[in-house]
């Protein structure tokens, strides 16, 4: 079976965590496919990457949740969701996954 890259595990929990929180009303659920992502692609950095890369990319797709917040007040939710997730992405695949497989 085909392994689904960190870049695409790591920016669904972004995407996933709040529509999720959005559609369902409740936070806590957003905050479960939130986290539940991001150990998920921590573990594949961690073994594609190593651990400091891991704790990295693991510190920039916290970051990215809480900057979304902010940059939702000038951009909008979901344009603010899909450009910090992009980002995440990018960082994801170019530490992580170029060089995997």
């Amino acid at each position: 079976m085909a392994r689904v890259p960190s870049a695409v595990v790591a920016a669904s929990g972004l995407v996933g965590g709040y529509g999720v929180a959005r559609w369902t009303r409740k936070r806590q659920l957003g905050g479960v496919v939130l986290a539940a992502a991001g150990a998920a692609a921590a573990q594949q950095w961690r073994r594609q990457a190593g651990g400091k890369a891991a704790g990295a990319l693991t510190v920039a797709y916290a970051a990215a949740f809480a900057g979304s917040h902010p940059l939702a007040k000038k951009v909008g939710a979901w344009p603010a969701v899909f450009g910090v997730a992009g980002a995440v992405a990018l960082a994801s695949w170019a530490v992580a996954d170029r060089n995997a497989g």
